[in-house]
């Protein structure tokens, strides 16, 4: 049986993601970059619209989002497992995939969108059609990446918000670098998925586009050797931090992610709400429901409202939903220790689950 296909780009936040987690996982697998062809025959007909990156397992199937592919490879691999067991260490991973995923798309777009546009385009050209002259890939990039160029303001990315993107961002190297003095990961001496959801945004944006990435080595280098570690697949004989416990050096980056994204998330589950009324079970969700005010830095702005951030908040809440006693009051205290009490008794408007690829409501 042969190994795994991993159709991606060096530029895509979730490529990255997916990469450093299979290295380290040690899967057999061999990775091919998303061209013309491979859009045409692979990925729009098994998945229905343009996106990377998606496996093909080594028995023909094609699996599309790295939570999923994550879950498909830990299934079927065993070894040791990327998910911390404990229920609180559980409840903070999937609180900083929520983050990783989620809200650091902010500084991964703007950075990228506004210190790399013309290095990305060359890039985007020299990926998709490697054989053509720098000047066509460079056109051929940037015909290609406008899309994502426009994406830029409907997350709420404009002059009002880039400075508090900007401050939330430094801030955030700085409390990721403090936690790196003391743990070599998020949770102690090897990864886990909280690791592989920040190395999402933080390698293939942050740390590979070229200004991005000197503002990273210069600001924060135990940051930047983190990510080479971690999107290198580095080995490591250590085991996460004992008795589910969560690092206090974590506390101040999910203060600040909740402080940010919380009303954001407040909003959007109210308009999933409204929109869910007079539809029905398998019904598709709209990926924006419309804009809504947000906070990030101490800046104002408006962004869209997307359901995906919803989804990955359920994946949180099912875990603090199943805890005993003991363990819902500890997260329950963590949670009012960082400022964002409001978010266990938070309900979701609709439970929502993926389908053929696509977020739909569930019964």
């Amino acid at each position: 049986m042969t190994g795994y296909k991993l159709y991606g780009s060096q530029a895509s936040l979730f490529t990255g993601k997916a990469r450093g987690y299979l290295r380290w996982k040690g899967t057999d697998f061999e990775e091919f970059a998303v061209n013309a062809d491979v859009m045409k025959t692979i990925i729009l007909p098994n998945v229905g619209w343009p996106v990377v990156p998606v496996i093909e397992t080594p028995d023909g199937r094609i699996i599309q989002d790295t939570a999923d592919i994550v879950d498909e490879v830990e299934r079927a691999e065993g070894g040791i497992p990327v998910m911390p067991t404990g229920p609180l260490q559980q409840f903070v991973t999937q609180l900083l995939h929520l983050f990783g995923d989620q809200w650091m798309v902010l500084p991964a777009m703007h950075y990228r969108w506004n210190y790399n546009e013309d290095w990305i385009y060359g890039e985007f050209g020299r990926s998709a059609a490697p054989d053509l002259s720098p000047e066509e890939q460079y056109r051929q990039g940037k015909e290609n990446g406008q899309k994502f160029r426009g994406f830029v303001p409907m997350l709420g990315i404009t002059d009002a918000t880039i400075p508090g993107i900007e401050k939330s961002y430094e801030a955030f190297l700085a409390d990721f670098s403090a936690h790196l003095e003391q743990h070599a990961y998020v949770f102690g001496a090897r990864p886990s998925l909280a690791d592989y959801a920040l190395l999402g945004p933080l390698y293939a944006h942050l740390y590979r586009d070229p200004a991005s990435g000197e503002i990273m080595k210069r600001l924060a280098p135990k940051v930047a050797d983190w990510t080479e570690r971690t999107i290198a697949g580095e080995k490591s004989d250590g085991e996460l931090v004992g008795g589910d416990v969560i690092p206090e050096t974590l506390l101040p980056i999910m203060a600040r992610h909740l402080d940010e994204h919380l009303p954001m998330l407040e909003a959007t589950n109210d308009a999933l709400g409204t929109w869910a009324k007079g539809t029905k079970i398998g019904d598709e969700v709209p990926r924006g429901l419309g804009m809504a005010s947000f906070s990030v830095g101490g800046c104002n702005g408006e962004g869209m409202m997307r359901s995906f951030d919803l989804f990955r908040l359920q994946a949180a809440l099912d875990i603090l939903d199943i805890m005993g006693a003991a363990d819902r009051a500890e997260a329950e205290k963590l949670l009012t220790d960082i400022g964002a009490g409001s978010l266990a008794s938070l309900k979701l408007a609709a439970r929502l689950e993926r389908k053929n690829c696509r977020v739909v409501l569930a019964g």
